[in-house]
């Protein structure tokens, strides 16, 4: 069975001193590369989810995560990639969940379809604009799955795509998903995190610390609404690269980021949060309570 956990040290960037970086003649800020020092590098499961097995399912509940290659065909990938591509060029009028770069905004209108992606950060909420990402979102083996990992029925409440553009896509903080949404925290909630190109340590792909506790942490907002860098720092995360098709399946609470890309590659993927429906929604100052460190003596 793959998805072991070797123990061996290993640093993500060996001999990398510098804190900022240079883009287009424009001053970007990176991010501390202590941040992101690897033990071990997931080997993801392949086969599909048709290879899952009980013990993957315990696995899960142990460690918070899944990584499982050959999920999606390379034609449902590419098709997913389409609907990106369509979305971002504005071939749908009615979508307007677009967000770019900030080297870029200044240059849009002129920019052509291959350089124009190279400068997406992000699109939101498109199920229901492109019936080829719908497709991947609803895919019935994948809906089969995340109902065992709920026990309950999936509900479907948050669709992104998380971009990371060749050499100036941005570092994810390290964070709980759940410290974003306003549900109870005994709510289970599923990420279902898809890789349309191939996700290496080098242009950002998921970093995971399966030894931090499935619990609420404070956050606070810094780079992003992110647990503090000082409680990650001295730690040691474990990578999770994922080939085209691939899927990471993981906790709500499981603490996870991702690198700056300062690669050449791009790393383009899709994001769904599921959930069950066992409790009522909280207000944004219940969550709060549970997952914000201001103004409680926290230090960060």
């Amino acid at each position: 069975m793959s998805q072991t956990l070797p123990t061996q040290l290993s640093p993500i960037y060996a001999n990398t001193p510098l804190d900022i970086g240079e883009v287009e003649g424009r001053v970007i800020e990176l991010h501390d590369p202590d941040l992101y020092r690897k033990r071990a590098t997931i080997q993801a499961i392949p086969g599909g989810l048709a290879a899952i097995t009980d013990q993957h399912i315990a696995l899960y509940r142990e460690c918070g995560f899944l990584a499982i290659n050959d999920v999606f065909t390379p034609a449902k990938v590419q098709a997913g990639i389409a609907g990106i591509e369509h979305l971002v060029m504005g071939r749908n009028p009615s979508f307007k969940g677009v967000q770019f770069e900030a080297l870029a905004r200044e240059r849009l209108v002129d920019m052509a379809l291959d350089e124009r992606l190279d400068y997406v950060r992000k699109l939101m909420w498109f199920v229901d604009f492109d019936e080829r990402l719908h497709a991947l979102a609803y895919a019935p083996d994948l809906i089969g799955l995340l109902t065992q990992l709920l026990s309950d029925a999936p509900l479907m409440f948050q669709d992104m795509a998380l971009i990371k553009p060749p050499r100036i896509g941005r570092e994810k903080p390290w964070h709980q998903d759940k410290a974003y949404f306003n549900l109870d925290p005994r709510e289970s909630v599923v990420g279902c995190w898809v890789a349309l190109d191939e996700a290496t340590v080098d242009n950002g792909c998921m970093h995971l610390l399966p030894e931090m506790p499935l619990q609420p942490l404070a956050h606070f907002q810094r780079r992003d609404w992110q647990v503090c860098d000082s409680e990650i720092l001295g730690k040691t995360c474990v990578a999770a690269p994922l080939k085209p098709g691939g899927v990471l399946l993981f906790d709500g609470l499981l603490v996870h980021g991702t690198p700056h890309n300062t690669s050449g590659m791009r790393r383009r993927a899709v994001q769904f949060h599921y959930r069950s429906n066992h409790y009522a929604p909280l207000a944004e100052s219940d969550r709060l309570a549970f997952f914000g460190g201001e103004g409680k003596g926290a230090q960060c």
